[in-house]
């Protein structure tokens, strides 16, 4: 009894064993993907940054804070990129997608106005920003003014020397204005505005008897009517061709090629 009180307490030691770091072993993995998605994009940007142009860097900007009419709701319609238009007030409660409806305010003159200033701008924008899609675009770029004036949108297509919209002989539109009004259809169908084509020509070099230019501005605006049609856009959305002959030049040398030029005005919508 005595040796027994007497003897050493056995302690009895457990190590704790962890094999493989348990269900933490292939956190790494995660965080490596990661790593590597990342790596993937800053190159893709790069890239991109060294592969477009200006234009087309904002058109990229454009598309992800859209100020143009580009809808992010793939709704299979008719619309621009296959969503409806964000100008349709019948979507734009419905997709959340649009602006401030013009209707939001009852009699509300100032808010029409202001909608209808918005419209017309976001129409500018997107024809600008299509011209970067292609070198070809860009080139025929140079030939486009826009300005947003109390009639509507008003896009003019001019020459420069040696630069001609027309056949001098024939009349017959260049491939330059057939590329021009290719553009302008592609933005137009986006909205419904009607559209007023103006022709104005340069005066001639020598004073005439009969002055051509009445006839010859007038036959201008009716070809690009034509080419509109032929493009697509509908018959009943062309509301007037004028010829304005050299009566209203835009520069003080009535006989300089630029004031060879079609005006083609996206009217504001008077009743919305």
């Amino acid at each position: 009894m005595g040796a027994q009180a007497n003897a050493a307490p056995v302690i009895i030691k457990r190590k704790k064993v962890v094999k493989g770091g348990g269900h933490h072993g292939g956190a790494w993995k995660v965080a490596y993907a990661d790593f590597v998605t990342a790596m993937m994009a800053f190159f893709m940007l790069m890239w991109l940054l060294n592969a477009t142009t200006e234009q087309q860097r904002k058109g990229i900007a454009d598309y992800f804070s859209p100020t143009i009419p580009i809808n992010r709701v793939s709704g299979g319609g008719s619309g621009a990129f296959g969503g409806s238009s964000i100008f349709s007030e019948e979507a734009l409660p419905q997709t959340g997608t649009g602006g401030i409806s013009a209707r939001n305010t009852e009699g509300s003159g100032a808010d029409e106005a202001a909608g209808a200033e918005e419209e017309l701008k976001a129409i500018e924008e997107l024809l600008m920003g299509r011209g970067g899609e292609t070198m070809v675009m860009e080139n025929a770029m140079r030939h486009i003014v826009t300005r947003i004036t109390d009639e509507g949108l008003v896009i003019e297509l001019f020459e420069l020397e040696g630069i001609p919209l027309f056949d001098p002989t024939t009349d017959e539109p260049t491939q330059l204005l057939r590329d021009l009004t290719t553009l302008i259809t592609a933005t137009a169908k986006v909205v419904t505005n009607s559209i007023a084509i103006g022709g104005h020509v340069a005066s001639d070099p020598v004073v005439l008897a009969q002055s051509p230019v009445w006839e010859k501005s007038a036959q201008r605006a009716t070809s690009v009517r034509r080419l509109l049609e032929n493009a697509g856009i509908a018959p009943k959305r062309i509301e007037r061709v004028t010829g304005h002959a050299n009566r209203k030049p835009v520069q003080k040398n009535t006989m300089a090629k630029r004031n060879n030029r079609i005006e083609v005005i996206l009217l504001r919508n008077t009743s919305r």
